[in-house]
């Protein structure tokens, strides 16, 4: 049975990203009972738990309340390594990057448990993309600029110089882009579809000068001992659809081996935003993409892989799940 936590579940411990959230805004004289507002709470205790919905809600409440453009940013910065035992450790040991990558991918629901990431490699490019973990759409763009930020920071300190990240925004440029090129850089994309970094595949391997790889194998021999914490509903259900993307999934199969009913399935789905149809076109579109950039496939390709009749049942439904035909998203990329 596939393991998750619905987004109402108390699952992140207040001391660490919560608490972080609280005391930056603080320091920049936001009242706390603004901060709390929403969450059902008068206090945020250290060893409290909190639910994702709380912590989005805190989120949402800071970024209000500072209104300010460097907010997702600043608080970033502050993300990783985090303060989560074991993971946290191997990660600040983490000898090169594709280690650091992969023990964030491998502890994503105890190191960024709003979004979940996940890592690709292809002819000498390397991706980190960003996915959902509990549903917060109108949070979107602020939260893959924060973990974005989080990554660049963690690298340019464990590797001892900035590396050359690009990056894929699934949305229209902003009106001001100043923050993107002082956090990120300038090699910046908007309306890609996905939320992604791409770094040549030859940074992945360089040694760090602050890495030991005996001492990230001991911290994830610990942490491998201390109990799992389940992903989000979310972050769980993309895991099992894109294993599953070539066999047409659908909803009352993928509720049974989730532990529940189709209609419960329904529910928790609507209450993160969402429905089954839309989780999978999403995958699909992924893919799809996927197989477009790294292997340069054709649409008779993709539509073959994804159990389409012909191709040009897929373009429909490309430009259904896209808002564009997959012509001009080549295009685009080519461009």
């Amino acid at each position: 049975m596939i393991q998750w936590r619905g987004a109402a579940e108390p699952s992140i411990p207040a001391r660490q990203q919560p608490l972080l959230v609280l005391e930056y805004a603080r320091s920049r004289d936001v009242g706390e009972a603004a901060l709390l507002r929403g969450m059902g709470l008068d206090a945020l205790a250290p060893d409290a738990l909190v639910s994702p919905a709380q912590h989005l809600q805190l989120l949402s409440n800071a970024l209000r309340a500072l209104d300010s453009a460097d907010t997702s940013f600043m608080l970033g910065q502050l993300l990783l390594p985090g303060h989560d035992g074991a993971p946290s450790n191997a990660l600040v040991q983490a000898p090169t990057l594709r280690d650091a990558l992969l023990i964030l991918c491998r502890w994503h629901a105890r190191l960024t448990p709003l979004l979940r990431p996940r890592l690709e490699t292809w002819d000498g490019m390397a991706a980190l993309y960003w996915v959902d973990s509990h549903g917060a759409p109108g949070l979107r763009p602020a939260l893959v600029e924060m973990h974005m930020t989080a990554v660049v920071a963690l690298c340019r300190w464990l590797g001892g110089e900035r590396m050359p990240w690009r990056f894929c925004f699934n949305r229209a440029a902003p009106r001001h882009v100043e923050q993107h090129h002082v956090h990120l850089g300038s090699e910046l994309r908007f309306d890609c579809h996905f939320d992604a970094m791409l770094i040549e595949a030859g940074w992945l391997d360089r040694p760090w000068p602050r890495g030991s790889a005996l001492a990230a194998a001991l911290a994830l021999r610990a942490a491998e001992d201390e109990p799992e914490r389940p992903p989000g509903l979310l972050a769980a259900l993309y895991d099992y659809l894109l294993e599953r993307v070539r066999t047409a999934p659908v909803l009352e199969r993928t509720a049974a081996d989730f532990g529940v009913s189709p209609a419960t399935l329904k529910r928790q789905l609507a209450r993160h935003g969402t429905h089954f149809q839309a989780e999978l076109d999403g995958v699909r579109a992924h893919v799809a993409l996927w197989m477009f950039h790294a292997q340069g496939a054709d649409n008779d390709a993709v539509a073959r892989y994804l159990g389409f009749h012909d191709a040009a049942n897929f373009r429909r439904s490309f430009k259904r799940w896209t808002g564009v035909t997959p012509w001009l998203l080549r295009t685009g990329m080519a461009g």
